[in-house]
């Protein structure tokens, strides 16, 4: 299978993409200032629930009618947005939002192995492995070894971030099995729906009603993630998907941490230890491995050069 190539235009999107969800980590640890971990998660989904909705009329995209195919934006809601949000929302409490971003990159890394598991013609093959291998020294060096051995909140908090990683990838694979066929659009719509339905009345019950008076930047935190890190981020995310291919969607989850990280400093003031800057530096190479254009590239200059 030939892979779409990267025009100039996919990259201005694809670096777009990356700054709109580097900016969603700060986003939301702003709002967790002020609101609860759930209520941060309903505020990210019930508005931006409507947006794909009035992408897919205004596409012409069939609305799906059959029970089976809501039950299963029910579970990819579960897996995509309730779970994940709410681990890496609450892991944000006690970690810097750079350092979740960093590993929120291994949700490549979780869907190759998952991928293995469940699909025949998704193997793994020695690139592969070696990828798989150095994403996974890359998570050991950012989250360090010292941290897994004491297992103090820190720790557990990062464990979270890769729950959520890991839940992201499952929904990678539910996605091909339970939605082939259904508009990519329409799933996401249909995925938002259903979050939506879940994290309203558990943030409800759970922390109640929101606190009527927020600060502009709670405000702010909170409008940013449901509209522009949620609604407009899964409409270019699809436009994208389009357009360039999936293996080009891999580049984003290495653009989100500089922008994630950046935003962080600026506003916060927080800065990351170095083991965590060595731990994204091995995650993009065993993500590069993963991809395998690099390799291959190295692979056609070889003859020529000789």
């Amino acid at each position: 299978m030939t892979q779409k190539a990267l025009t100039p235009r996919a990259t201005t999107e694809l670096a777009l993409l990356a700054l709109l969800w580097g900016g969603s980590f700060l986003a939301i640890r702003t709002a967790l200032d002020e609101v609860g971990v759930l209520s941060s998660v309903a505020w990210r989904v019930v508005p931006a629930a409507a947006a794909p909705w009035l992408w897919v009329v205004l596409r012409g995209h069939p609305v799906p009618r059959r029970p089976r195919v809501w039950a299963a934006f029910l579970v990819m809601g579960c897996l995509n947005n309730v779970i994940p949000f709410t681990l890496m929302a609450w892991a944000q409490l006690h970690i810097e939002t750079g350092l979740t971003s960093i590993l929120n990159a291994t949700t490549a890394i979780f869907g190759v192995l998952l991928a293995a598991l469940a699909f025949r013609d998704e193997r793994l093959s020695l690139r592969k492995i070696a990828g798989v291998a150095l994403g996974a020294s890359g998570v050991v060096a950012a989250i360090g070894p010292g941290a897994l051995r004491d297992l103090d909140l820190r720790a557990i908090a990062q464990l979270a971030v890769l729950a959520g990683t890991f839940s992201y990838a499952c929904a990678g694979l539910w996605a091909r099995r339970m939605l082939a066929g259904i508009a990519p659009e329409v799933s996401a719509a249909g995925m938002l729906t259903a979050s939506a339905l879940i994290l309203l009345p558990l943030a409800l019950l759970a922390e109640g009603a929101p606190p009527r008076s927020l600060s502009p930047a709670a405000w702010a935190g909170l409008i940013y993630s449901a509209m522009a890190a949620t609604a407009l981020a899964y409409v270019l995310y699809y436009r994208i998907l389009a357009a360039a291919g999936a293996a080009n969607l891999l580049f984003v989850t290495l653009m989100i941490p500089p922008f994630a990280i950046a935003l962080g400093a600026l506003a916060r003031g927080e800065a990351l230890a170095p083991n965590a800057f060595l731990g994204l530096g091995l995650l993009a190479a065993g993500l590069a491995l993963l991809d395998g254009r690099v390799l291959a590239a190295l692979r056609r200059r070889g003859p020529t050069a000789t």
